[in-house]
């Protein structure tokens, strides 16, 4: 049977750029740097990390320009998959074509990761 074993929420922004998918990847990084799965092997005692199902659920103001397989790479075990939904912000801030500005919006994405174990 497969259980919930943590879910863990992130938020990460480009400030210039306005690259969704390194938002995204901050987010996913914001949340699993707050979690740390000891419990996976030393309670459940499940051989291999990559026996975990890892759920990551995006929120981006652009969910289509999120490129997936960039995001999941931030995930190092388990089986993954993701879901880009639209949410995040897009927030007008300062223009500067020096820094790779392609408007003057920063955009921001949250990330829901979750860890599911078979028990």
């Amino acid at each position: 049977m497969r259980k919930r074993f943590i879910v863990e929420i992130g938020m990460g922004t480009d400030l210039h750029g306005q690259d969704v998918t390194k938002a995204s990847c901050r987010a996913v990084q914001d949340a699993i740097s707050r979690s740390c799965l000891c419990g996976v092997q030393e309670i459940l005692a499940l051989p291999d990390l990559n026996d975990m199902v890892v759920e990551v659920k995006i929120a981006s103001p652009l969910p289509d320009q999120v490129d997936h397989d960039t995001v999941l790479s931030e995930i190092p075990f388990g089986r993954k998959n993701i879901q880009v939904v639209e949410g995040g912000l897009s927030v007008p801030t300062l223009f500067n074509e020096q820094l790779g500005d392609i408007n003057e919006d920063t955009v921001v994405a949250l990330a829901a990761v979750t860890v599911w174990v078979d028990v």
